[in-house]
């Protein structure tokens, strides 16, 4: 039998990362007091950086570990295979799952890209027949936006592009060497290339210092230039003396009482392996958003034998990650060059948003293309590869002048592309399988449809374009079409959507449009799970955005004592 704590908090919310930091602190601000929920331990990059410790400082030289694949240095823990916590797949499909187990989740990990959906992605089946309209529109998200803007802070230029908002930024950095080679490239064959839209702050806000251009930004940031839930939101809503903030504590799932309302939701406390409670009015999930189908379908009781909110049938449908494809290649012009400073953030300094029409091609949504490159520190694995470049040979004296000549010799692109949603890609309770808790895990069903295949195409044949007009060479030959032209797999770009999508309908969705769950009304999503379609933006700032609109309407239906 559960503990249960006898304090009933105004609000409980399921994790702490970009949705769950946000509804923290506007909820808090306006007065509720508020339980927090995070399976993984507290965690601040303002206290917990390896920001600055050289890679050569350690002995794995930065290579990446069990618990964090991108790089021992990297912030965030977790990864696509968490020990004790598995997940399955339906026979002949793959689809990957990446969680983050700390405090903030993946806000320690990402690239920080920033972008607002525009107009036309809200309502897509408007423009193309294809998948669904969302209940809302860009007018009603942009004050959002713009607060988001105002609080976290992202640099970028207003440039007026159709479907691409401009916001409220902070100065760009300069583009560095070889990002002008891209840029020159990039105008010669008509590829919209704009400063990066990054939030990182490159002016101080109010306890934040501006980036000083270390370029660590995936070891957290120990000034705040960068944004991560635990230091700009978190922090911010622990100091109003209002959250109370419970980390190692994995959700189980959401209570209901016999009126059919949430009461509050049961956890597995980590360090003790205890089953606990804790009491709320309010419920909102924000544990990622299959994490958060995962706490509704296993959320069964009498009024609720499909799961909770789940009168639709809905919830795990409808699930979509971004597309991807990569290319780089050999640039000569970068070879022996002139040592300059490449000081800067972590991440690109240009981009180029989606450009064309696709109504003139053979796939409905588009991309934005990311570039990499340049004079990164090194680390375990660096030069990996450098047998392909022009007479290497040998090793000694030899090899380290070539390690050092072709140094900043590879530009990349990365393609990141809307997924239409379709009935073969969607996740459900594995009716065999739970995790070491005893909880049942979930099973994934998963399938690109010639949309993506051939957005994929379009991806590598534009990639290749480049490097050819910055007179470079190509490592890798085009991938075919039996290898879906180089597709990444199903969440390997870690962006999976919907689950438990908003809607105007019961019988279609589960959410109404302030995500609020049509079948239980003081039960709120603010994660990616009420998205209705993907873009070709990463998502987190629509994350956030939705988050505190929907953080604002629990405080309004509270104040008209609605919920």
């Amino acid at each position: 039998m559960a503990h249960s704590e006898q304090q009933v908090y105004d609000v409980a919310i399921v994790g702490s990362g970009a949705g769950g930091g946000m509804a923290a602190y506007a909820l808090t601000k306006a007065g509720a007091r508020v339980v927090m929920l995070e399976a993984g331990p507290a965690w601040y990059a303002s206290k917990n950086s390896t920001m600055i410790l050289p890679a050569y400082a350690t002995p794995g030289r930065g290579r990446s570990t069990r618990n964090r694949e991108f790089g021992e240095h990297d912030a965030c823990d977790g990864g696509f295979e968490i020990e004790g916590e598995p997940y399955t797949r339906a026979p002949g499909t793959r689809f990957d799952w990446w969680r983050g187990r700390m405090l903030g989740g993946r806000t320690n990990h990402w690239g920080r890209i920033s972008l607002r959906f525009g107009p036309r992605d809200f309502k897509g089946k408007t423009h193309d027949g294809l998948g669904d309209d969302w209940p809302i529109g860009y007018q009603d998200i942009a004050p959002y936006y713009d607060r988001i803007d105002d609080l976290i802070g992202v640099f970028g230029s207003n440039e007026g592009l159709e479907n691409h908002p401009d916001g409220r930024f902070h100065p760009a950095p300069k583009p560095r060497c070889y990002e002008l080679l891209v840029k020159k490239a990039s105008d010669k064959l008509g590829i919209t290339c704009i400063p990066s839209r990054l939030s990182i702050i490159t002016k101080p806000l109010p306890g934040r210092q501006a980036c000083h251009y270390c370029g660590q930004c995936n070891r957290g940031c120990s000034v705040k230039a960068n944004f991560s839930s635990p230091d700009v939101l978190i922090a911010p809503a622990l100091a109003t003396g209002k959250l109370t903030l419970i980390t190692e504590a994995m959700a189980r799932e959401v209570t209901v009482g016999r009126d059919g309302l949430a009461t509050g939701v049961s956890y597995v406390h980590k360090p003790s392996g205890e089953d606990r409670h804790v009491r709320a009015k309010v419920v909102v999930l924000a544990a990622s958003a299959l994490e958060s189908a995962r706490l509704l379908l296993n959320s069964k009781s009498s009024q609720f034998p499909q799961g909770l909110a789940n009168g639709s049938g809905t919830v795990g449908r409808y699930i979509t990650d971004t597309t991807g494809t990569d290319v780089s290649g050999f640039i000569p012009a970068m070879v022996d060059h002139v040592p300059h400073n490449e000081d800067g953030v972590g991440g690109m300094h240009v981009y180029m948003p989606w450009w064309l029409d696709n109504a003139k091609l053979d796939f409905p949504r588009g991309y934005h293309i990311e570039v990499w490159g340049g004079l990164g520190q090194p680390s375990y694995g660096f030069g990996g590869g450098i047998q392909r470049y022009p007479n290497v040979a040998g090793y000694g004296k030899k090899l380290k002048e070539d390690y050092r000549k072709y140094y900043g010799a590879t530009i990349g692109f990365s393609g990141r592309g809307e997924m239409i949603p379709n009935d073969k890609s969607y996740a459900e309770i594995d009716p065999t399988v739970v995790d070491q808790w005893g909880i049942p895990v979930l099973r994934f069903h998963w399938e690109w449809s010639d949309h993506e295949i051939n957005q994929s195409k379009h991806m590598q044949e534009t990639f290749r374009k480049l490097i050819a007009e910055m007179g470079g060479t190509v490592f890798s030959g085009m991938p075919t079409k039996e290898q879906q032209y180089g597709l990444a797999p199903g969440g390997r770009i870690i962006h999976e959507l919907g689950g438990a999508r908003m809607g105007t309908d019961p019988k279609t969705s589960v959410l109404n449009a302030d995500c609020q769950a049509h079948d239980c009304k003081n039960l709120f999503i603010a994660d990616g799970a009420p998205f209705v379609s993907q873009a070709d933006k990463n998502p987190t700032w629509t994350i956030l955005a939705l988050a505190w609109r929907t953080a604002d309407a629990i405080t309004a239906q509270r104040k008209a004592g609605a919920i």
